[in-house]
């Protein structure tokens, strides 16, 4: 009986997180996807190491709040000035592009221009947003395994299995987490 009552207690602890225990979750499932990226295509911690920022999202792995059916939360950073921003995802139009329901996404920015927009104005990844996981060409090896989302933009998927070579998370905004700044 003790366990059902810890059970049935969870929903109502998760919901009275305090907001820096959810800011926390956050960054710590960042830290770990992070990790999970570097582990797979280590050249990806030199293009975040040389970028003017980066994004990194979850639809999954939160402990504290529920991120279920295509939404999801993630922090953009600014190396420069060394800030945070909390954001959120969410699917656009129901049962539109995310083939996999469980993925993780880092959005790496070579100019700040692009971050600012991305953190300011938000970003809308369209359905019809096609991107394939770029080779690397000369000079873009550090990019290996990255989708170029635009000029300057590149964009890691990854789901359980590792590496998406196809992006999936289509249909899909991106903006400021009001609760969480």
């Amino acid at each position: 009986a003790p366990l059902l009552a810890a059970v049935l207690a969870l929903p109502l602890a998760a919901g009275a997180a305090t907001k820096e225990e959810r800011r926390q979750d956050v960054r710590d499932v960042t830290e770990n996807t992070l990790q999970r990226l570097y582990k797979s295509q280590p050249h990806a911690k030199d293009a975040i190491e040389r970028s003017a920022g980066y994004a990194v999202f979850s639809n999954f792995g939160m402990k504290i709040f529920f991120a279920g059916g295509g939404t999801g939360s993630g922090i953009a950073v600014n190396r420069k000035a060394k800030t945070e921003t909390f954001m959120k995802m969410v699917e656009v139009q129901a049962g539109l592009g995310i083939g996999v329901k469980k993925f993780r996404l880092v959005w790496v920015f070579e100019k700040h221009s692009d971050l600012d927009r991305f953190v300011n104005s938000g970003w809308e990844l369209g359905a019809q947003a096609t991107a394939a996981a770029q080779v690397g060409g000369k000079g873009q090896e550090v990019y290996a395994g990255a989708m170029s989302i635009s000029p300057g933009v590149w964009l890691y998927q990854l789901t359980d299995e590792g590496l998406a070579a196809e992006l999936t998370a289509k249909g899909t905004k991106y903006y400021k987490d009001a609760e969480l700044n």
